[in-house]
């Protein structure tokens, strides 16, 4: 039986990039989406082909949810659990940048409030739903002698120690983000339960094409020491180390995957 990965926001971008790697590995997907429906269907389409040409039979569906809402949250995971009766990894990937960018000084509440209930307490509770069934997953795995232990992945951002003063919202909500790792991890190590966070860089997606001619110039100038964009499958393959247990004895660790953004060099 295949294992099962949640992933959020996994119609384009980052999310798909996830995506198209674990059906790779062999598991099952549940691609969530919140509003482009095409994208998701085109993803669930591309990584069972994605898996048939490497020999892994999978089944990927799509679920519409808007993390942000309670009632949409409980779908999300109930869905999962009556279409596969299982989950194995819940990646938390979802999430928005500011419609607009503002300073600090100007900018207004209801960028903010958008952000934090997308970005942070969207996360925040799915992982707490995520987190219950696994456990009882968990327990009574004890008798089925479930090999692999379950997984919590959340993908978060540079921006989560990095002051960009014209979008000062989207860096507190991601700082705020990262506080999720250390707390369930802790929570959720007697249980058998292993969370991560991987802190992407500057990657090549939609939210960033707009400034790509800005970071196409900084990049250049030594931004980072390895001297490129970086893509959604390089976020994909950390999730895929994460995914296959190739770090066991870790919990609550930051992967970055960033190029090397995070170096302070003189």
């Amino acid at each position: 039986m295949n294992q099962v990965a949640l992933i959020t926001g996994a119609s384009r971008g980052i999310g798909r990039g996830i995506a198209l790697e674990l059906a790779k590995l062999g598991f099952d997907l549940v691609v969530n989406y919140a509003g482009n429906e095409d994208a998701a269907r085109a993803t669930a389409k591309d990584c069972v082909a994605t898996g048939t040409a490497v020999g892994k039979t999978i089944r990927t569906e799509i679920c519409q949810a808007d993390i942000s809402l309670t009632a949409d949250r409980s779908r999300l995971i109930d869905f999962t659990r009556s279409t596969y009766r299982r989950l194995d990894l819940l990646v938390n990937n979802a999430g928005v940048a500011p419609n607009v960018r503002a300073d600090i000084l100007e900018a207004g509440e209801e960028s903010f409030d958008r952000l934090m209930n997308i970005n942070v307490k969207g996360p925040y509770f799915l992982t707490q739903l995520a987190a219950k069934w696994m456990i009882e997953q968990t327990t009574s795995s004890r008798i089925t002698h479930h090999a692999s232990p379950r997984k919590i992945i959340t993908i978060s951002s540079i921006s989560a120690y990095t002051a960009s003063t014209n979008r000062g919202d989207y860096c507190i909500a991601k700082a705020a983000l990262s506080m999720l790792t250390p707390l369930f991890a802790s929570r959720l190590a007697e249980h058998g339960i292993n969370v991560y966070e991987i802190r992407p860089g500057v990657i090549a997606t939609d939210m960033t094409g707009p400034v790509k001619e800005k970071y196409d110039k900084l990049i250049a100038d030594g931004l980072t020491p390895i001297q490129r964009w970086g893509t959604p499958e390089d976020i994909g393959r950390a999730v895929a180390a994460i995914a296959q247990d190739l770090l066991p004895f870790s919990t609550g660790e930051v992967l970055n995957v960033d190029g090397g953004f995070h170096l302070r060099r003189l």
